[in-house]
């Protein structure tokens, strides 16, 4: 039987007991203080939490006691998995920082530190040929620069990102709305072995045996944006699962980015609303390595030239004592763009910007639009701007 710790197995319990989502659990153990606690409370006790009237306190109360793991965790065992609770180790840093994280996560494969370094990748199920070879493009440069890939197994988009970080060797995670027993689509079942072979895993909130529902997909969206640093939209019509994702991207603090597609095409109405409503375009993977860790195109193309460079640069400084740097040609600004340059001298939120400046939102994303594009500034993720 597999071999879990007392504290893991009573969370798991609660996660098995009918009727018992993630608000009402997070809300048990805020109330109990463990899993344990919770299990062992009265009915009296459940009662006095909101949403939990005394006809349901006394079912609950029987149900916390009398739940039977051992089924699931012959499941598990079966299927290879594991399970990860919130607030014990193991469980995935970024997505414990969300609100309402998942209080209990089946994980098949393996879960790195090195994989809160994460990109999203999402789209439609009924995509484009244009949006398949993006999608692989974009996932292929990201895995090489280091990027763990993460998505939905989705037919689509999904898939084509999941595959390209595995045919170079990167890594990639598949979240996934029903159980890790009946993998959906049943198609993919092949690319799902493969990602939990060894370079990713595949992770969920739903119970081993359940079949994914409609209304899961759209919680199983919060988990692919909570375990990403940024969110890319490679193709998505108006009404699109993937823009559910963006939403919670940014509701979580992530960055968005969306690829452009023709005006006239449907496929990509919902990309270019993300990027009118603020979205950012996103045209390479060059785009969002600048991005997130700052440094250049050759730089994680070229490592060998990299590592040859930073040997050279560290054997001058071993030779002669090292000179300070000179000082950078003064920015030619007009009056407006100094005086957003001169605010961005310590990073700030744009909202911020726009209190302390006092200027017309619009006027404000313009003048650090032209900024950026003088390679005076540089957005950050959150919506935050520094001076490069």
């Amino acid at each position: 039987m597999l071999d879990i710790s007392d504290p893991v197995r009573d969370h798991l319990a609660l996660a098995l007991v009918p009727g018992l989502g993630p608000k009402l659990t997070a809300a048990l153990l805020e109330r109990f203080g463990s899993a344990r606690a919770a299990r062992q409370a009265s009915a009296a006790e459940l009662a006095e939490i909101p949403h939990i009237g005394e006809k349901t306190a006394t079912g609950l109360a029987a149900a916390l006691r009398t739940v039977d793991i051992e089924p699931e965790l012959r499941l598990m065992e079966k299927h290879g998995a594991g399970v990860r609770a919130l607030g014990l180790p193991g469980y995935p840093a970024p997505l414990a920082r969300v609100p309402a994280p998942p209080p209990l996560l089946y994980i098949r494969g393996e879960w790195q530190d090195s994989d809160a370094d994460a990109i999203g990748i999402v789209g439609s199920r009924n995509c484009t040929q244009y949006g398949l070879k993006i999608a692989a493009q974009l996932a292929r440069e990201l895995a090489r620069a280091g990027f763990t890939i993460i998505s939905g197994l989705a037919r689509g988009i999904d898939g084509a990102a999941h595959r390209a970080a595995l045919e170079v060797g990167g890594r990639t995670v598949a979240a996934l709305a029903g159980g890790l027993s009946k993998i959906y689509p049943p198609e993919h079942a092949e690319l799902a072995d493969q990602i939990a072979a060894g370079r990713g895993c595949l992770i969920t909130e739903t119970p081993m045996g359940m079949d994914p529902q409609p209304g899961m997909f759209p919680a199983r969206n919060r988990i692919i944006s909570g375990l990403s640093r940024a969110v890319i939209v490679v193709e998505a019509n108006a009404r699109s699962g993937a823009l559910i994702t963006a939403r919670h991207a940014a509701e979580q603090g992530r960055e968005v980015y969306a690829v452009p597609g023709r005006v006239d095409d449907s496929a990509s109405a919902g990309c270019l609303e993300l990027i009118r409503n603020g979205g950012r375009l996103v045209r390479s993977a060059d785009d969002v390595i600048e991005d997130l860790k700052g440094i250049a195109v050759a730089d994680y193309r070229e490592p060998e030239r990299a590592a040859r460079v930073a040997a050279t640069r560290s054997g001058a400084r071993e030779a002669q004592p090292e000179l300070p740097p000179p000082p950078p040609p003064a920015p030619t600004l007009d009056a407006v763009q100094q005086r957003v340059y001169d605010a961005v001298a310590t990073r700030k939120h744009s909202d911020e910007l726009t209190r302390e400046l006092a200027m017309p939102v619009a006027e404000l994303s313009r003048t650090l639009m032209q900024l950026e594009m003088k390679k005076l500034i540089r957005r950050q993720p959150g919506n935050f701007y520094e001076r490069r």
